[in-house]
């Protein structure tokens, strides 16, 4: 995914220093302990039990991640991204909140390769992150991830929802947020996200 490098700014690799001041907290949105929270308790209301694993695609520095880390059954959190650095910021954040013995299992990865998993997984969950991805991309990560989820395992993942049909390439207002047919953040119509 070489072509992710100059398309968003999650791809920015952080400092120590930075890291050690928490910028990585402002860097995927801010509103670390709201955001995370209601990712935690959506994946809940939809089932989610300690003894499922969940693979969380695009899990940043663990702003959902510490609350399913402490939720889930040791070593059944699977975290992928592909920025090193808030992987980095991701492991501090996992020793900072004691939860290093729940033995989460983070994956740096630019191109959907689940193999790395090493297992399948009872739930993924793709949260703000097809909002950054064109539909190349997001067509590799759903391609590649039906061989790792269990017959019986479920996708939930975020988008923009782009009015009409999706193919307009002015910007579109969804929900307040400029978004774009063809550029970064992206929307997409429901039919094509179906």
């Amino acid at each position: 995914m070489s072509d992710m490098h100059g398309m968003n700014k999650y791809w920015r690799q952080l400092s120590d220093a930075e890291i050690e001041k928490g910028v990585h907290r402002k860097n995927v949105g801010a509103l670390w302990e709201e955001i995370g929270l209601l990712q935690y308790e959506f994946m809940k209301s939809r089932g989610l039990l300690p003894s499922h694993t969940l693979l969380d695609i695009g899990c940043g520095a663990m702003r959902g991640g510490l609350h399913f880390i402490r939720y889930l059954e040791p070593g059944n959190y699977i975290g992928l991204d592909i920025n090193e650095s808030l992987l980095k910021a991701a492991r501090r954040e996992i020793a900072t909140a004691g939860l290093s013995d729940k033995r989460p299992v983070l994956i740096q990865d630019e191109n959907f390769d689940f193999r790395k998993v090493g297992r399948k997984c009872d739930t993924a969950m793709a949260m703000s992150l097809f909002t950054h991805l064109h539909a190349n991309l997001i067509l590799r990560c759903l391609f590649s991830l039906r061989d790792f989820l269990l017959p019986e395992g479920v996708l939930y993942a975020t988008y923009f929802e782009a009015p009409g049909d999706g193919h307009l390439a002015d910007i579109e207002q969804c929900k307040g947020i400029s978004s774009h047919f063809d550029a970064d953040p992206y929307h997409y119509s429901r039919s094509f996200m179906q």
